[in-house]
């Protein structure tokens, strides 16, 4: 793993609980997998937490920086974290590690994303690398929030939906959201008979632990080996 102290080149909100924090890597090298992740946090801090890369290796090269997604509303915290970066603050890096992610080679030529809340971060990884490398798989993706202003980097999987670049399947799962004309409630077996189609599909999951062992489930049913699962959580 590399150590990296990078400047915040920017923070932009993503949802009212979380932000995008776009740390600038410069000329530094730094290779990494879509979907792994890496330890950050305030480069005069003690707090290091996990967070997914939200960008492709493509466009990190291409921007000089990395994304993360952080959520901003932990009163928890032991120690000011990540909520306190702006633009110019200095962070460490630490990475990359873990192996969420698609085989080489990938032998399905579907594939099924299915996001919950934060969870979007390593999936839009693996979304754009997707796009950028094998263009000819065909790439669904199921994105849960509790609220319609949950839904990170809403606009631009829209737009991949509109130029059908993917497919996008929206559920919110708290009532509250009264013009919400969307799919409500949990992802269900109505829901995931709807848009798997086919068994032979590679199925990537990411959010909370008890989400992802729902959902799982609900593959099994619907005829999806385990290992054509690749799962990775984290603490909702």
């Amino acid at each position: 793993m590399q150590t990296l102290l990078l400047p915040t080149r920017r923070v932009a909100a993503a949802t009212p609980r979380t932000r995008i924090i776009v740390a600038d890597l410069g000329e530094r090298a730094f290779a990494f997998q879509a979907g792994q992740a890496v330890f950050a946090g305030l480069a005069d801090g003690t707090v290091r937490r996990p967070y997914s890369i939200a960008c492709s290796p493509q466009q990190a090269r291409q921007e000089k920086a990395i994304e993360l997604l952080v959520q901003v509303d932990d009163v928890a915290s032991p120690d000011p974290h990540l909520e306190l970066a702006e633009a110019g603050t200095l962070l460490r890096i630490e990475g990359p590690f873990g192996s969420f992610g698609l085989p080489s080679p990938l032998v399905e030529r579907r594939l099924l994303l299915v996001a919950g809340g934060t969870g979007i971060a390593p999936l839009r990884s693996i979304i754009w690398d997707t796009l950028e490398r094998e263009p000819e798989v065909a790439v669904t993706l199921i994105y849960s929030a509790r609220a319609p202003e949950e839904f990170a980097f809403l606009e631009e999987l829209g737009s991949l939906d509109s130029a059908h670049r993917i497919e996008l399947v929206l559920t919110v799962t708290r009532p509250s959201a009264t013009t919400w004309t969307g799919s409500r409630g949990r992802i269900d077996q109505a829901l995931m008979t709807a848009t798997l189609k086919t068994a032979e599909t590679r199925c990537l999951l990411c959010g909370p632990s008890g989400f992802v062992a729902d959902v799982t489930a609900l593959l099994a049913e619907a005829g999806v080996s385990r290992d054509r699962i690749v799962t990775e959580t984290y603490a909702a």
